[in-house]
């Protein structure tokens, strides 16, 4: 078996707008939009450096806001431009693309092509969050590990991650695809459409936001070296764990 290259990215890092769309994001309810979870996964950024310092591996984040354009969408998803910027015209659509959206999933599709290329196995993680509550519904689950069921080696390996963390880490519940499906649109499933299952691993992690919404860092530091202390990698790709 292969050793393993982590590639780590995070689709929903900022709340960023570029100065050109700015004017879209002036009305009140833009501007609470944009400081809620819909503008930024809160604390995905925290977990992605956390795993970065841990592993010493590459993340690639994405520059704008998804109420701008959404990274973490196909580019004909409903979804792909929020309310705030679908008025957009066409051409202005397309720049924003062109500026933002095609140059960052390229990135990622590159990093992996690049290891795949030299003879290691991607395990590449999407790191997010999600609301702990949504349209009046709890979130019932602490962590979320998205795959696709029918890709053998993602399914071994989430598996194994959430058995090692329910083993070390037993407070937290672990779930796996929850709150969401992990073969439903996004970043790794266009990348499961280019890259084999063989070469390429590709699962979405998923953080309860109530970790980075409340003042309890000493629990949040527990589930995020729990996160990366039971993430299962093959041979050489361990050995990139910081001690």
């Amino acid at each position: 078996m292969s050793s393993d290259t982590l590639i780590l990215s995070c689709e929903h890092a900022t709340a960023h707008v570029p100065a050109p769309y700015r004017r879209m994001f002036a009305s009140e309810k833009a501007k609470r939009a944009l400081n809620s979870h819909r503008g930024l996964d809160i604390g995905a950024v925290a977990i992605a450096l956390d795993f970065r310092r841990v592993f010493r591996c590459k993340l690639l984040q994405a520059s704008v806001t998804r109420l701008l354009v959404d990274t973490n969408r196909s580019p004909r998803h409903a979804r792909l431009h929020s309310e705030f910027s679908r008025s957009l015209e066409a051409s202005e659509r397309a720049k924003v693309l062109d500026a933002y959206y095609y140059p960052y999933r390229l990135q990622v599709k590159g990093a992996v092509e690049s290891a795949i290329d030299s003879g290691r196995r991607v395990v590449h993680v999407s790191l997010h969050t999600f609301t702990p509550r949504l349209d009046g519904h709890v979130r019932t689950a602490d962590v979320g590990l998205l795959y696709d069921p029918a890709r053998l080696p993602e399914a071994t390996l989430a598996a194994r991650w959430r058995d090692r963390l329910s083993s070390e880490a037993p407070a937290f519940r672990v779930r796996r695809n929850y709150p969401y499906r992990g073969y439903d649109d996004g970043l790794t499933t266009w990348l499961r459409s280019v890259f084999p299952a063989k070469s390429y691993v590709g699962i979405e992690l998923e953080v309860n936001q109530r970790f980075f919404l409340r003042a309890d860092a000493e629990r949040t530091a527990v589930l995020l070296s729990a996160l990366t202390a039971t993430l299962p990698l093959n041979a050489k790709g361990a050995a990139q764990r910081r001690p």
